[in-house]
C-alpha cells in the first residue's frame, strides 16, 4: 500500500531515538527530562527481540497514517506537505519530526489560517455545492474567481457572493416555472433536522432556514444549496478534527515506546533488578494505557462515521423517492456524502484495529518484563 515510500534505509530504533529527541523539545515536565538519558540505551535493544516488534510497528502505523493524509480530502496544504515528509530520504525520522509539535503538520495547519487560502476553500466549497440549476449566478460568480487573482477571489468573498446570490433569487422570484411552494411537510422535514441531525453544520444551516422571518426562499435555498454546503462542512470538521488528534497520538506513542524499550534495556545491567523490572512494568502500561484510549477512543470516531453513513444513505434515497421538486438537488451531494462517511468509517475501523493491537503488544511486552 505504501510503495515506494516504505523506506527502511534508517533502523527503527533510529525512529525511536528520533521521535523522542524530537518530543523532548515540546514537552516539559518528566517526560522531557528522563528523554535524553533513556534515548542513548534505547538504540541496543536486540533488534530480533520483543521491543523491537512494537517499535516496527509503530513506525509502519506512523508512516501509514501520513500516507493516509497524503491521500485524504483534508485541504492541499496539509496533503502536499504528507507528501513531502513521506518523499524524504531521510524515512522514519522525517515522519516523526512531521508528527511532531510544532513539526511539519502544524505548520501546514498555520498556513490554512492565510486569508488568501481560507478565500480560494469558499469559492472551491461554492463551486462543488452550489448547483447550477438553482444557482447560476452564484456558481458561475464562483468559478470566475477561482479562474482570477487572489483580490478577485477577495472580492467575491467579501461581496460577490451576497450579489450574486440575490441576483439568483430575483430571478427565481420572477420566474414562475421556478417559484417553489414549500410545503408543510418540507418545512417539517427541516425542523426535524434542525432538532436533531447529526451534523452540526447542517443543523445550523436548517435552523437558519427556519429563523423568525424566513420565508419559502430560505426553505428552498436550503434545499438547493443550504444542506449541501453545511454536509461539506460538517466532513471537513471531521477529517480535520480526528487527523489533529491521531497527530498528537502518534507522537506520545514514539515517547513511551522509546522510554519503555529504554527501561526494558536497562534491566541487563541494572543494579537493582527489582526496582528497574517495577520502572520496565510501569513504562509499559504506559504504551498500552495510552494504545487503549486512543482504540476507544476510534471506536467512537467509527459509530459516528457509521450514524453520518447512513444518514445519508437514507437521505439519497429519499431525495430519489420524493416527488417534490425541491429535493432534486440534494440528491447527488446526499450521495457524495455517504461516500465519504462510509470512507471514513472503514479507516476509523482499520485505525481502531491499530490501537489494540499495539495494546495488546504492550501488555504482553509488561507481562514478559514482570515473568
Amino acid at each position: 500500500m505504501m510503495g515506494g515510500f516504505a523506506r527502511r534505509g534508517l533502523k527503527h530504533r533510529r525512529w525511536v531515538t528520533s521521535g523522542l529527541a524530537i518530543g523532548a523539545l515540546a514537552f516539559s515536565g518528566a517526560l522531557a527530562d528522563a528523554a535524553p538519558a533513556q534515548a542513548q540505551t534505547a538504540t541496543v535493544a536486540d533488534p530480533a527481540g520483543p521491543p523491537s516488534q512494537v517499535v516496527t510497528a509503530a513506525a509502519d502505523e506512523a508512516r501509514e497514517h501520513v500516507l493516509r493524509l497524503a491521500k485524504s480530502g483534508l485541504p492541499a496544504e496539509i496533503r502536499t506537505s504528507a507528501w513531502n515528509a513521506l518523499r524524504s530520504t531521510r524515512g522514519d525520522a522525517a515522519i516523526a519530526e512531521w508528527l511532531a509539535p510544532g513539526g511539519g503538520y502544524d505548520s501546514a495547519k498555520q498556513r490554512l489560517r492565510d486569508a488568501r487560502l481560507r478565500n480560494r476553500a469558499f469559492c472551491e466549497r461554492v463551486v462543488s455545492t452550489h448547483p447550477v440549476g438553482f444557482s447560476p449566478e452564484v456558481r458561475t460568480a464562483a468559478e470566475r474567481a477561482l479562474k482570477g487573482t487572489d483580490a478577485d477571489r477577495a472580492a467575491f468573498v467579501k461581496s460577490g457572493y451576497a450579489e450574486a446570490q440575490q441576483r439568483d433569487r430575483t430571478v427565481r422570484d420572477a420566474d414562475a416555472q421556478h417559484r417553489l411552494d414549500i410545503a408543510e411537510r418540507d418545512r417539517a422535514f427541516v425542523r426535524r433536522l434542525a432538532e436533531s441531525e447529526p451534523g452540526e453544520q447542517v443543523r445550523v444551516a436548517a435552523q437558519w432556514a427556519l429563523r423568525a422571518g424566513s420565508t419559502d426562499a430560505d426553505v428552498a435555498e436550503f434545499f438547493g444549496y443550504g444542506w449541501a454546503t453545511g454536509a461539506a462542512l460538517d466532513v471537513e470538521a471531521y477529517r480535520l478534527r480526528v487527523a489533529d488528534s491521531e497527530v498528537r497520538r502518534h507522537h506520545v506513542l514514539s515517547l513511551l515506546i522509546a522510554q519503555a524499550v529504554a527501561a526494558e534495556d536497562a534491566l541487563r545491567t541494572a543494579a537493582d533488578a527489582a526496582k528497574a523490572r517495577a520502572e520496565a512494568e510501569r513504562a509499559w502500561k504506559a504504551v498500552a494505557d495510552h494504545a487503549d484510549s486512543a482504540h476507544k477512543a476510534w471506536l467512537s470516531e467509527q459509530e459516528t462515521a457509521r450514524v453520518q453513513a447512513e444518514n445519508w444513505q437514507n437521505i439519497a434515497r429519499q431525495s430519489k423517492e420524493s416527488a417534490d421538486s425541491i429535493w432534486k438537488h440534494i440528491t447527488l451531494p446526499a450521495e457524495a456524502r455517504h461516500a465519504d462517511w462510509a470512507k471514513e468509517h472503514s479507516e476509523a475501523g482499520m485505525t481502531a484495529a491499530f490501537w489494540k493491537d499495539m495494546a495488546d503488544r504492550a501488555t504482553d511486552s509488561e507481562k514478559r518484563v514482570k515473568s
